[in-house]
């Protein structure tokens, strides 16, 4: 019964997307830090982004809510992939050795303790001799 209800209340509605998952994240973090350092300005603010979400999850005008999810996925997605790239270097430090090729700049992995190799940049066809 509520399920149905809230199918109708959806409908023609734009939904979640990216920016919304990140707005809520935002909202809870900025309550996780009103509520450690107890300062009541953050918290307040912490209701700004939460709003927004909802205005956008609720709104009719679907095309212009999906220009701003591909204008921040366009922002955001480079800084997540940097993100994810650092903590997989960290969790591989132990049996990769990372470079970066002279011509194209393009990161290349290399198994630790092989000794001296020569590595071929894939992109680029780049040969240089490294120490692992």
């Amino acid at each position: 019964m509520i399920r149905n209800w809230l199918r109708r209340v959806m409908m023609g509605r734009y939904g979640q997307d990216h920016l919304n998952v990140f707005l809520l994240i935002v909202a809870i973090l900025l309550s996780l830090l009103a509520a450690v350092f107890r300062f009541g300005a953050l918290s307040a603010a912490s209701y700004l982004p939460l709003l927004i979400c909802i205005f956008r999850m609720m709104s009719r005008n679907i095309t212009a809510r999906r220009k701003e999810n591909d204008r921040f996925i366009r922002i955001w997605w480079p800084v997540r992939t940097k993100i994810v790239n650092f903590f997989r270097r960290l969790k591989d430090l132990r049996r990769y050795k990372y470079f970066q090729c002279s011509g194209c700049h393009c990161t290349l992995r290399v198994p630790r303790g092989k000794g001296k190799v020569q590595i071929t940049c894939p992109k680029c066809g780049e040969r240089s001799v490294k120490n692992t």
